[in-house]
C-alpha cells in the first residue's frame, strides 16, 4: 500500500474518532443556555466527499444577519407550520413557543428553535437554511458551527509526546524581545493549575474572568476518575507558553472557552471574544478552525470582524488547521485575519499535516515544538499508538498549526512593544518580511530566533 494513501486513510480514521468523541461530549456535558440552564447539545456531522468531515454544527440553532432576521423568522414560522401540519391560525404557536433570539455580536443574532409538540429534539435547521439561501442569498443564514482547537478534522496534528523534565522550551525564551505593555488574549482550553509556578516563562500569565468577575477555573489535568490526563488538556498552557517565549513580558490572558472536548459553539466563542475587547486586548491568538457549510463564511466571525474594525489597533492571529487540505477553514480564511500554516521540523518545507493555499498568509515552525504541559499519564487515542501510556513531567513535544500560530502571535507582540506599531501594523510589517524570505513551493515564512534542532 503506498505511503501517501495509507497516511491519508489514517488521517480520516483519526478525524472520525475525534468527531465521535466531540459529539458524545456535547451530548453528555452540554452547554449553559440563554436561561442559565445546562442543556444537552445535539451535534450533527456533515461528511465530506473524501470520507472526512466537511463541518459540524449544533442542531436547532442558526445564525442570521440582523438585516434579514425578520425574513428568516418568517421562514422559520412557515417551515414549522408545515412540519406540524397546522392549517388553522388558531393552532399556530406563538413566537415564544417556536424560538429564542439572542444577540451574538452587533449585526448577528442566534435563533434557537424549540422542540415542538411531543418532540424532545429541536427541529432540523438545514431545511430552513437551504430555503433562506434561495430567498435571501447564500451566507446570510448559517449553522451554529462547532469549532475545535487545532483541528485535523478536528484534532491536533499529533498527540503530545513526553519531553524530559527540565528541558528548555523550543523555540527558547527570547529575552531581547520584551512584549511589554502588549495584551494578548489566548482563547483556548484554559491554563493548568500552578503552571505559572512550575515554568518561569509563564509567570504573570493570568486566567480570564467569568462574566460575574470570578476567575475561570484551571484547565482540568485529570479525567473525572482522577487517573489520566484527558484529551486536549494542556493545550492552552502550551500555546500561552509559546507566546511568552517570543514575548516574555507580554500580558497574556488565557480563557477556558473550549471546555467541551476541546470544542465550543461558534456563537459562544464569538460572544466571549467580543466581551474580551473591553480588556484592552491588542492581539487575539485563536488556535482553532472549522470547516463551514458549503465553504461559506463563518457568520459569527463576520460579525466579530466588523467589531474589530471599530477597535483601532487590534489583530487576530489564527491557525489554518491540520487537514493537509487546500480547502479554507474559518475564521482563518476571513479577510482581516492573519492565517498561519505550519513548517516541518527542518523549517524549510511545509509540514505534511498543514493546510495550505492562497488563503494562508504565512508559515511558521509547527513540528516537534516543546513547551509547558501537564504532569501525569496520558493514554493515546490515535493509531498506531492506541492505548499506549505516556508519562509526562510538565513538558511536552507537540505538533500542529495550533502551535505555529502562537509563535507568530509572540513575534507580533514583541514587534509592537519594540516599534510602537499597532497590531495590524506590526503584523503587516512581519508579513512583508515573511514574503521577502518566502520558500518556493511553500509561501511566506516567519522564523523565530535560532534554528531547527534534532528531535528532543
Amino acid at each position: 500500500m503506498p505511503e501517501e494513501f495509507s497516511w491519508d486513510q489514517s488521517l480520516i480514521h483519526r478525524i472520525r474518532d475525534q468527531v465521535d468523541y466531540i459529539v458524545e461530549a456535547f451530548a453528555e456535558q452540554g452547554i449553559t443556555d440563554t436561561f442559565g440552564q445546562r442543556r444537552s447539545v445535539t451535534v450533527k456531522v456533515v461528511d465530506a466527499r473524501d470520507g472526512g468531515i466537511e463541518y459540524m454544527y449544533a442542531e436547532g440553532q442558526l445564525l442570521a444577519r440582523d438585516e434579514y432576521l425578520q425574513a428568516v423568522l418568517d421562514i422559520v414560522r412557515g417551515q414549522l407550520d408545515r412540519d406540524g401540519d397546522r392549517s388553522r391560525s388558531a393552532d399556530r404557536p406563538s413566537d415564544r413557543e417556536l424560538f429564542v433570539l439572542e444577540r451574538v455580536v452587533p449585526g448577528v443574532t442566534l435563533v434557537t428553535l424549540l422542540p415542538q409538540g411531543t418532540q424532545q429534539a429541536p427541529p432540523p435547521v438545514l431545511p430552513i437554511i437551504e430555503q433562506a439561501d434561495q430567498i435571501l442569498g447564500p451566507g446570510n443564514v448559517t449553522p451554529d458551527h462547532v469549532l475545535t482547537v487545532t483541528p485535523a478534522g478536528p484534532c491536533p496534528a499529533t498527540e503530545p509526546e513526553p519531553a524530559y523534565f527540565g528541558t528548555e522550551p523550543y523555540p527558547s525564551v527570547c529575552h531581547e524581545n520584551s512584549g511589554a505593555g502588549i495584551v494578548v488574549f489566548v482563547a483556548d482550553t484554559g491554563l493548568l493549575e500552578h503552571a505559572e509556578h512550575h515554568h518561569p516563562w509563564l509567570r504573570g500569565v493570568r486566567r480570564a474572568l467569568n462574566p460575574d468577575g470570578s476567575v475561570q477555573p484551571p484547565d482540568p489535568d485529570r479525567t473525572p476518575d482522577g487517573k489520566w490526563i484527558p484529551p486536549y488538556c494542556g493545550h492552552g498552557t502550551f500555546v500561552a507558553g509559546e507566546v511568552r517565549c517570543l514575548a516574555p513580558q507580554a500580558d497574556v490572558i488565557v480563557a477556558n472557552i473550549f471546555a467541551v472536548a476541546g470544542s465550543t459553539l461558534e456563537h459562544d466563542l464569538v460572544q466571549q471574544l467580543d466581551q474580551a475587547l473591553s480588556l484592552g486586548v491588542d492581539v487575539f491568538n485563536l488556535s482553532i478552525a472549522c470547516g463551514t457549510r458549503d465553504q461559506l463564511t463563518s457568520l459569527g466571525f463576520d460579525g466579530f470582524q466588523q467589531r474589530l474594525n471599530q477597535y483601532k489597533g487590534v489583530v487576530c492571529i489564527v491557525a489554518a488547521g491540520n487537514n493537509a487540505s487546500k480547502v479554507p477553514t474559518y475564521p482563518a480564511a476571513l479577510a482581516g485575519m492573519v492565517s498561519v500554516g505550519a513548517l516541518g521540523a527542518d523549517w524549510r518545507g511545509r509540514a505534511r499535516f498543514s493546510n495550505y493555499g492562497g488563503w494562508v498568509d504565512v508559515y511558521a515552525p509547527g513540528r516537534d515544538l516543546v513547551n509547558a504541559f501537564a504532569s501525569g499519564t496520558y493514554v493515546c487515542h490515535d493509531a498506531p499508538y492506541v492505548d499506549d501510556k505516556r508519562h509526562f513531567h510538565g513538558m511536552a513535544k507537540w505538533s500542529g498549526t495550533s502551535f505555529s500560530t502562537p509563535l507568530v502571535t509572540g513575534m507580533v507582540a514583541a514587534r509592537m512593544s519594540r516599534t510602537g506599531e499597532t497590531g495590524p501594523e506590526a503584523a503587516a510589517a512581519l508579513l512583508n518580511e515573511a514574503r521577502a524570505q518566502a520558500i518556493p513551493g511553500v509561501g511566506a515564512v516567519l522564523l523565530p530566533p535560532g534554528g531547527p534542532i534534532g528531535p528532543v
